[in-house]
């Protein structure tokens, strides 16, 4: 069922195609390497791949804008964890993968969304899923820019940890894009 609404998503917003599942690949590998349990490694994958499942009530001229948004587009966009959040927890088996995409926007630094948690207050699970959805969106064409070069994306998660990602998680990213020739 969660790969068949994945596949609505991707439908809906055509430049996703396969985030979804270049994200839950990445963040498990992270766990993995962070030395989490099974559980919390398996819980990873499918909150990252359920983590854009909001996205499905924001309109898709918002979503493919190739400008610049506008302020009150952005606030469209910022919703989208919310309404994930609130379309899993109708199911008592996702409740727990609904904190995690409720809170995949928040910031090291507090200065995130929807909830502004800081630090180790932000779920792990939410924590690594923030890390590789950036990745991926830096390295991905979109419709108001292309995709950036390996180095360059690696040179902003560098640039924003301990900011806006987990400096610990960036560090261990960084580690498996080298050892794994993750491009």
């Amino acid at each position: 069922m969660i790969l068949t609404i994945i596949r609505i998503l991707e439908y809906h917003d055509p430049y996703t195609k396969g985030h979804s599942k270049n994200v839950a690949t990445l963040a498990s590998l992270i766990a993995e390497k962070m030395g989490l349990s099974d559980e919390m490694i398996r819980k990873t994958y499918w909150a990252a791949l359920v983590h854009d499942i909001g996205k499905i009530v924001i309109p898709s001229t918002i979503l493919n804008k190739e400008g610049k948004l506008t302020i009150e587009e952005f606030e469209v966009i910022k919703k989208h964890p919310v309404y994930g959040h609130d379309f899993l927890s109708t199911s008592s088996d996702l409740r727990e993968l609904a904190k995690y995409v409720y809170h995949h926007h928040e910031r090291w630094d507090g200065k995130g969304y929807p909830s502004g948690l800081s630090g180790e207050d932000i779920p792990l699970i939410s924590r690594i899923i923030t890390v590789v959805d950036a990745w991926d969106a830096m390295r991905s064409d979109r419709p108001y820019r292309k995709g950036l070069p390996k180095e360059v994306a690696m040179k902003e998660l560098v640039e924003h940890s301990g900011i806006q990602f987990d400096p610990n998680i960036v560090k261990v990213f960084l580690s498996l894009i080298e050892e794994q020739g993750i491009g």
